[in-house]
């Protein structure tokens, strides 16, 4: 049976339908994916800590005398003007009360310097005695060697003697008013709390501010007894402010002093900057609200917003900081969430013309959103993020935002 070149020729085209048909019937469809746009620009690698403002200089005032200090001139959050304002009266402690024993002791201490008292007056006495018979000697043996009865000799020995004399005298005097001190000294021993309570604040130390300020703190507003050293209240300056951040040993150690920061949840509207200053020597063992034990150490702080744009801030307020460890403005960057491991390298599947391919590259610094490119891209290609397990080299892929 002989076909006709018509119908050869439909033959023919149904098969290639067919074939067709098939071949799109079994290709696999395009992955849906999201691209991402290499290119360069500013890339920071940042420490997140947090921290707590303080004032730089306080200035604790101590009580420089055992005493009473009286009630607070001053109160918290008062102005205090350098070495004007009187921040502190104390008034000097009145004497104790004496028990039996100790008064007894009292009494026959003031007795035994009134009787030394006594015996330095018979002492003057005697020596103004000797002294006037002296004097008498020395006065009639001059006339005689005048009369050239006596010799020089003698009257040199009188001489002498109404010096030495002269000397006992003023030495019993000097025994007088020591046994007057101790008498006085002893009396006050049997001093009692009434005798001296007629004492007037003028006899009282006065503490004046010694530097510009508020009062941060007043450790008793009542009149109460102190003692030397005990604390008073603290002053300070509220512009001078600095940051104090709890830091991780290893972070700590990937700073360096000038480092900047910007404050945020401080409570006002916008971020605050800040420099590190200096960093404590050694770190201390504390436990994390974990339970696990870690070793911290203080980073310092200063403040370089200008304190006008910060009034509100004070003493003692918690801020969350981000330390900025690393910048670069012109970095080649990568989406962290196109990175995968494949065989130890990182990898990153590129995308052109709608196919999908592996990409070997170094990669430098990152955060937590982009990693610094080293090598193996160039700014404008295209790189898929999330990558899927249906994603393969060479595999045909499709933007998703297209399929909308």
């Amino acid at each position: 049976m002989s076909w006709k070149p018509r119908t050869i020729g439909l033959l023919g085209v149904g098969a290639a339908l067919m074939l067709g048909l098939g071949y799109v019937a079994f290709q696999a469809d395009p992955v849906p994916v999201d691209l991402h746009i290499i290119a360069r620009g500013p890339l920071e690698v940042t420490i997140n800590a947090d921290g707590v403002t303080r004032i730089k200089d306080i200035y604790d005032i101590a009580s420089p005398i055992t005493g009473t200090a009286l009630r607070s001139p001053v109160e918290v959050g008062d102005s205090v003007v350098a070495g004007k304002t009187i921040i502190a009266i104390v008034q000097p402690a009145a004497p104790a009360l004496l028990d039996s024993r100790t008064m007894l002791q009292a009494q026959a201490t003031v007795q035994e310097a009134e009787a030394a008292l006594h015996v330095a007056e018979t002492e003057l006495a005697r020596a103004q005695e000797e002294q006037t018979l002296a004097r008498s000697q020395f006065e009639r043996t001059q006339t005689l060697v005048a009369r050239d009865v006596a010799s020089l000799t003698r009257l040199e020995d009188a001489a002498q003697r109404l010096a030495v004399a002269d000397t006992t005298v003023e030495a019993a005097m000097a025994g007088i008013d020591m046994a007057r001190s101790t008498l006085n000294r002893a009396e006050t021993m049997l001093q009692t709390p009434q005798a001296v309570a007629g004492v007037t604040t003028s006899c009282c130390v006065e503490i004046r501010a010694p530097a510009d300020g508020v009062v941060l703190s007043v450790a008793g507003t009542s009149e109460r007894p102190v003692i030397t050293g005990a604390p008073l209240l603290s002053i300070g300056d509220p512009a001078e402010l600095e940051i104090v951040a709890d830091l991780l040993s290893s972070d700590a150690v990937r700073l360096q002093t000038g480092a900047q920061a910007v404050v945020d949840r401080w409570g006002g509207p916008m971020p605050l900057s800040a420099r590190l200053t200096r960093i404590a020597p050694a770190a201390e063992t504390k436990v994390s609200a974990l339970g696990i034990e870690e070793q911290r150490l203080d980073a310092v702080f200063d403040i370089t917003t200008p304190a006008s744009d910060r009034a509100r801030l004070g003493d003692g307020f918690a801020v969350f900081m981000r330390i900025t460890e690393w910048r670069n403005d012109d970095a080649l960057q990568v989406p962290l969430s196109a990175l995968f491991k494949r065989n130890g390298d990182w990898v990153v599947f590129t995308a052109r013309d709608g196919v999908a391919a592996e990409q070997i590259i170094s990669i430098g610094r990152q955060n937590t959103l982009f990693a610094e490119v080293l090598d193996g891209l160039e700014a404008g290609m295209a790189v898929v993020t999330h990558p899927n397990d249906n994603l393969v080299s060479g595999g045909q892929i499709i933007e998703r935002s297209r399929l909308e």
